[in-house]
């Protein structure tokens, strides 16, 4: 084959990037529009990855086993996609993450043919559910976490189906901005679209399909070549989540083998009545992040990578839930804590060192409540911290870590849009842990309420810090605290409550782990929470 597969893959990776920045421009929500809270990608007719854009971890993985799980889904219940149509689900366990991250397909056709499709995710702000941003610390199962959407009909001969679309606009707390950000994942659908087809009429469909399997192919040549560099056998490490004074405990084996990784997640705490059950699409995510950062060779992610990749997780378990288990901070919390319990095994096997622990946690903050004209808001974001230590120097301080790969709100934009006045925004100096390579630091956020707000919190590493590694000082766990006046409270790392006007909200995000001791560090105790890497 001429070298035209190589034009043909590249091309396909521009699609999907490209589908990611007409979403972007085209939504309402800070959260996308800023933060870039979404991800795209191409998909063959039979559901494996073509290419995808290089935006969110946590999405990215999940629509390998979200597309699998989806076209069963839609060929069982008479919604076999023709041209000119869309389906939109959210429900976690088709789609592979949480309530909040709404997925668009599409099928592409050409000449009557069907030769792909396209597919998006976007974190809506507000799904509906008990609390303002939906990701409900409070939740015991899926209905308390919004509205649920199996996969349903969104456009239908090239135009919107008016029903489902109000159907999603009477369930959350801002129609006009989730209905847009909606309308913007349509868009960026008719973009792929129209530039697979282009791709198609210059190049013609075997030789653009003969393209995707070639990227696969040598994908897949190139991961193993990674594969082998790493040492042959077993690996295990555990980390813990907290949930009040609970600690429900992950623990992963893997097992490497010269063409292939396997992940066994055995032993991992059962699923719980509450928030932080991951479904499987969130753990195979994380898992397949942690592989690819670990790896360090460069490849294009597709399903050439993920075919190499077995992942096991018991049914029932935290990371692989019964249905309908809440699973809203599963997506960002849990999903933190699979990366580390993987980087660490992965450390054991691979010949360069890894970095110690980041801050291990997505720092999930939502607002809301009415305004004085009686509408409601919603506000989301997530808040970065400190990135590990490394053995070749300190890590990054105030940077999104792991399965986040978003950008901050600017201030500007949050006060211009909700009732909010920031009173801090600065690194959170000296929360890195010690080390040689020091743990970078962490963030200080606060602000004002300048109308009575719910304020509800989804974080983690508040009690069990981000561990050190090679013998370096762990970093400082996170804080969250209320002022009124001159009385500051304490709050958990997970909590939902009213506050009225005036009250000031202070959120401080863990720093990373340091690498290795520090020039002329003594051994001393350390926290016993906290068990060092290696």
């Amino acid at each position: 084959m001429t070298r035209e597969w190589e034009l043909v893959a590249k091309a396909t990776e521009f699609v999907a990037e490209e589908m990611g920045v007409a979403l972007r421009r085209s939504a309402l929500s800070p959260n996308i529009r800023e933060r870039l809270d979404h991800s795209t990608a191409v998909v063959t007719p039979e559901g494996t990855i073509a290419a995808q854009a290089e935006h969110i971890p946590v999405h990215l993985g999940s629509f390998v086993v979200g597309v699998t799980q989806l076209l069963p889904e839609l060929r069982a219940g008479a919604l076999d996609l023709e041209e000119g149509e869309m389906v939109l689900v959210n429900d976690p366990y088709i789609s592979g993450t949480h309530l909040n991250d709404l997925m668009v397909l599409a099928p592409v056709h050409h000449h009557g043919q069907r030769v792909a499709y396209v597919t998006n995710k976007a974190h809506h702000v507000d799904v509906g559910g008990a609390v303002p941003g939906s990701l409900n610390p409070e939740a015991r199962d899926l209905f308390g976490e919004g509205v649920v959407l199996p996969p349903t009909r969104i456009v239908r001969d090239s135009e919107l189906d008016r029903t489902a679309f109000s159907l999603l606009g009477a369930n959350v707390r801002d129609p006009s901005t989730s209905l847009g950000d909606l309308q913007a994942q349509i868009a960026a659908n008719r973009l792929g679209i129209e530039r697979v087809r282009q791709l198609l009429d210059r190049f013609g469909p075997t030789q653009v399909r003969d393209g995707w399997e070639e990227a696969r192919q040598r994908t897949r040549k190139l991961v193993r070549s990674g594969y082998r560099r790493m040492k042959r056998g077993k690996a295990s490490a555990r980390d813990v989540l907290e949930l009040g004074t609970r600690e429900l405990e992950i623990r992963l084996t893997l097992q490497a083998g010269r063409s292939s990784i396997e992940a066994d997640f055995e032993g991992t705490t059962s699923q719980v009545a509450a928030p932080l059950n991951a479904v499987y699409g969130v753990t195979f995510s994380a898992t397949a992040f942690a592989v690819r950062a670990a790896l360090r060779t460069e490849f294009p992610t597709n399903e050439g990578f993920y075919e190499t990749l077995r992942v096991r997780a018991p049914r029932g378990s935290l990371v692989n839930p019964r249905r309908p288990a809440a699973v809203s901070g599963g997506n960002v919390e849990t999903a933190q804590r699979v990366a580390d319990v993987a980087l660490r095994a992965l450390a054991r096997l691979v010949p360069e060192p890894l970095p110690a622990d980041s801050a291990g946690t997505m720092f999930n903050l939502m607002l809301g409540g009415d305004r004085p004209s009686g509408r409601p808001w919603a506000y989301y974001e997530t808040i970065g911290g400190g990135s590990g230590g490394r053995p070749e120097g300190p890590g990054v301080s105030g940077v999104h870590t792991n399965m986040t790969n978003t950008l901050n709100t600017p201030i500007e934009v949050a006060e211009i849009a909700y009732p909010l006045e920031f009173t801090r925004y600065e690194i959170r100096k000296g929360s890195g842990g010690q080390g040689k390579g020091a743990g970078g630091d962490g963030i200080v956020r606060a602000f004002r309420l300048l109308e009575a707000s719910r304020v509800s919190l989804l974080a983690d590493r508040f009690r069990v810090p981000p561990s050190g590694a090679n013998g370096g000082e762990p970093g400082h766990p996170g804080r969250a605290s209320v002022r009124r006046g001159a009385r500051v409270t304490l709050l958990e790392s997970k909590f939902s409550r009213e506050f009225e006007a005036g009250t000031e909200v202070v959120l401080e995000t863990p720093g990373g782990g340091g690498y290795g001791r520090s020039a002329g560090d003594t051994p001393h105790s350390r926290l016993a929470t906290s068990p060092q890497r290696r």
